[in-house]
């Protein structure tokens, strides 16, 4: 009876974490339409694309997709395990603060967002809005994502699939990136680095 009844509650929080997760899932895809849209032409000046990057891009985005499988479907049912409601409403949470995060981090970087690493024309260093306290705010979001991901969703493989790719994505970029910054914006952005945290605001 006792297993029964935990069996039965898992099937129910993860229905209804699956239908949030896709609801936020869109709000954050929304978003990044939005601002993505107002910034088709991009003309650079200087960059460090490279096969590797492609590839990280290449399983992030896989990452993402498991969870929709998941969502959608019930191929990856056998993967489920069981954790108490509130572990899912607090990656709820977190979800909903990524989002916030994802918005202002668009909405400071305007026309200055590229998805690769690269330096456009008319390029500014942004240090207003959220870029006043954390240096790499689009990286923040999409570890709290990855978080609450695995909070959210309570199977083996779509709860963990971001989150493994995006670390390893996150460790090796972050650092190509803030060498190009500072390539080319010399000592305004070594200040800049000074007195702002990569992901965290710095409290001291």
């Amino acid at each position: 009876m006792t297993s029964f009844k935990i069996h039965t509650e898992s099937t129910m929080f993860n229905s209804t974490f699956k239908v949030i997760y896709a609801i936020l899932y869109l709000l954050a895809t929304i978003i990044r339409k939005i601002f993505t849209s107002k910034n088709r032409k991009m003309d650079f000046v200087t960059h460090r694309k490279s096969t590797g990057d492609f590839i990280l891009l290449f399983f992030d985005g896989i990452g993402m997709i498991i969870p929709l499988i998941y969502v959608f479907s019930s191929w990856l049912d056998f993967a489920d395990y069981y954790l108490p409601a509130w572990i899912g409403w607090a990656g709820t949470g977190l979800f909903v603060f990524a989002i916030w995060v994802l918005y202002l981090s668009h909405a400071a970087l305007g026309k200055n967002w590229t998805p690769v690493l690269a330096i456009q024309k008319e390029h500014t260093l942004v240090t207003s809005g959220i870029y006043a306290y954390i240096r790499h705010p689009m990286y923040a979001t999409h570890i709290l994502w990855a978080i609450a991901q695995v909070l959210m969703l309570h199977n083996w493989i779509a709860g963990y699939s971001f989150f493994v790719v995006m670390i390893p994505h996150y460790l090796v970029r972050v650092g190509r990136e803030e060498k190009m910054l500072q390539d080319h914006y010399g000592q305004k952005y070594k200040d800049y680095a000074e007195r702002t945290g990569r992901i965290f605001p710095k409290l001291w």
